[in-house]
C-alpha cells in the first residue's frame, strides 16, 4: 500500500478505515478489534453490572457509552456498534434469551414450514433506539468511523433452528438439505432483517458495516454457494446506493474466501487459520482484507505479540488494502493494555 498525503482528514468517509477497505492510499495501516467493546474491559463490566446483554443493546445511554470506551482507551481507528447477532429478532418479536456461559437460547426452535412462515418480520419504526444511538455516537465520534454490525442469514438460521448454540449446526444442516424451500423462505426474510437492521444504522451515520457470519464455515463451498450465498448478497444488495464499504466475515472460511467477497463485500474478513498473503491470493485483487491475529496471541508474552503483529502486518501488503484486525473476537481474559500495545505498534510499523 502507498502512503497517502499527510493532510488532516476530518470526515469518516475519508479516514484510513474508510480508505483500506476501498483499496485507496492509507496515512497508516487502520486498527480495529472484532469485541473491542466487551468483557476484557474493566470499565465495561462496571457499566453492565445489573443489567441484561439485550437490554443493554437496546438502551441507546448504554450502547453510546460502551461503543465508545475501547475508541477513548486503545485510540483504534474505527468504532464497531455495541450489539448482538441475534438483536434484530429480538426487537422484531422473536422470544430470545442470552444466558450467560451459553448464549442466544431460542424459546420456540424453527423446525417446519409453519415455524419459518410464523416468525415476525423486523419493522423499521422499532429501531428507533439504534437510530438515537447512532447518531450519537456519529457526533461524539467526529472523524473516526463508526462501522454497523448484523448478523448474516447462514448464522442467524443455526440458531432459531437448533435453540442455541451449537458444535455441530447437524439440525441446521439437516434442514437445510431436507426442507430447501422452507430454507429458502427462511433465509430470505433473515436477509431482509438483515438488511433492515444495517440501513438503519448507515442512514443515521455510520461509515461502514460488517455482515457477521459466525458459524458458515461448517459448510462446504459448494453448499454455501448454492444454499446461503444468494442471501447473504441480499443483504448488500438491499443497502441500495447507500455509499459505504461493505465488510462481510466469517470463522474457518479459508475454504468460502472468493465466494465470500463474491457476496458483495469490498472487505473480507480472514481468520487467523489461513495467511494474509494466501488469503489475497484466494480472494483476488478487487478486495481489500480484514485481519487476522490469532486473539490468543493476545494471551501471550509481548515478544511474541510484536512477532506475530509484525507478521500479520507484513502478510497484509499483500493485499489492495488492509485493515489490522483478530481473526474473530477480543478474548474476556486480554489485558485491555496488550491491545493498546498493537495498535501503537502497528501504526508505528504501517509508516516506516
Amino acid at each position: 500500500m502507498s502512503a497517502a498525503p499527510d493532510a488532516a482528514r476530518a470526515l469518516p468517509s475519508d479516514s484510513d478505515l474508510v480508505r483500506a477497505a476501498r483499496g485507496l492510499p492509507v496515512r497508516r495501516t487502520p486498527v480495529w478489534f472484532m469485541r473491542q467493546a466487551g468483557r476484557s474491559l474493566p470499565e465495561y463490566r462496571a457499566l453492565r453490572a445489573g443489567t441484561g446483554m439485550l437490554a443493554a443493546c437496546q438502551d441507546p445511554d448504554l450502547v453510546t457509552e460502551i461503543t465508545l470506551q475501547p475508541v477513548r482507551r486503545h485510540q483504534v481507528d474505527a468504532a464497531i456498534l455495541f450489539s448482538d447477532i441475534v438483536l434484530p429478532l429480538v426487537v422484531a418479536g422473536v422470544d430470545i434469551d442470552i444466558k450467560p456461559g451459553v448464549g442466544p437460547v431460542v424459546a420456540q426452535p424453527v423446525r417446519s414450514v409453519a415455524d419459518v412462515d410464523a416468525l415476525p418480520p423486523l419493522e423499521p419504526e422499532r429501531l428507533a433506539f439504534l437510530e438515537t444511538a447512532v447518531r450519537r455516537l456519529v457526533a461524539e465520534l467526529g472523524p473516526t468511523p463508526l462501522i454497523g454490525f448484523a448478523g448474516a442469514p447462514f448464522t442467524l438460521a443455526t440458531y432459531l433452528i437448533e435453540g442455541g448454540p451449537s458444535k455441530e449446526h447437524a439440525r441446521t444442516k439437516a434442514f437445510m438439505y431436507a426442507e430447501p424451500e422452507a430454507w429458502g423462505r427462511l433465509l430470505d426474510r433473515l436477509a431482509i432483517s438483515a438488511a433492515t437492521f444495517l440501513r438503519a444504522q448507515v442512514d443515521a451515520g455510520a461509515s461502514a458495516v460488517q455482515l457477521f457470519d459466525s458459524w458458515v464455515g461448517v459448510l462446504s463451498a459448494a453448499d454455501y454457494a448454492e444454499r446461503v450465498l444468494p442471501h447473504s448478497r441480499a443483504v448488500f444488495d438491499g443497502l441500495g446506493d447507500r455509499d459505504v464499504p461493505r465488510i462481510h466475515f466469517g470463522v474457518g472460511t479459508g475454504e468460502l474466501l472468493p465466494l465470500i467477497g463474491d457476496a458483495g463485500a469490498d472487505v473480507v474478513g480472514v481468520d487467523w487459520r489461513i495467511p494474509l498473503d494466501e488469503a489475497a491470493r484466494r480472494v483476488g485483487p478487487g478486495r481489500s482484507l480484514q485481519g487476522n491475529l490469532d486473539p490468543a496471541v493476545l494471551l501471550a508474552d509481548r515478544a511474541t505479540v510484536d512477532r506475530e503483529v509484525r507478521r500479520v502486518v507484513e502478510q497484509g501488503r499483500a493485499a489492495r488494502g488492509h485493515v489490522f484486525n483478530l481473526g474473530h473476537g477480543v478474548l474476556p481474559d486480554t489485558d485491555p493494555g496488550v491491545l493498546t500495545h498493537v495498535v501503537e505498534l502497528v501504526h508505528e510499523l504501517s509508516t516506516q
